[in-house]
């Protein structure tokens, strides 16, 4: 950051706007973040780590260097939400696999609405 905390780029500016969500990342923006979320996830599944916000001392120090890479890229609400759909997903998979493993059928259900053919 600039001297008096001005950004000394617009690249600078651009980023801490897009983190604040004052304007909308671009696709090689969001790609970028897609990036950071993967590479922080993998270190957390290394590291048997599912919930991060409930077990933010082991992520940090565990994961200090792909957590700050995830938060410079995301935006702050994508941050939060990425860490709390990662919980939500890896209950529903083991749920599934429990349901699997009682004999419950597993059907294929399609959630796109675009019109069928």
């Amino acid at each position: 950051m600039g001297l008096l905390g001005f950004f000394s780029t617009e690249e600078e500016k651009r980023a801490a706007d897009v983190r604040k969500g004052v304007v909308a990342p671009t696709r090689a923006e969001r790609q970028k973040c897609w990036e950071a979320r993967d590479g922080f996830f993998a270190c957390l599944d290394a590291n048997n780590i599912v919930d991060p916000i409930k077990e933010d001392k082991a992520a940090a120090k565990a994961c200090r260097q792909e957590s700050a890479k995830f938060e410079e890229n995301c935006a702050e609400k994508w941050v939060v939400y990425f860490k709390q759909w990662r919980v939500q997903d890896i209950q529903k998979k083991r749920r599934l696999a429990e349901l699997e493993a009682q004999g419950g059928i597993k059907m294929d259900v399609n959630t796109d609405f675009t019109a069928r053919k």
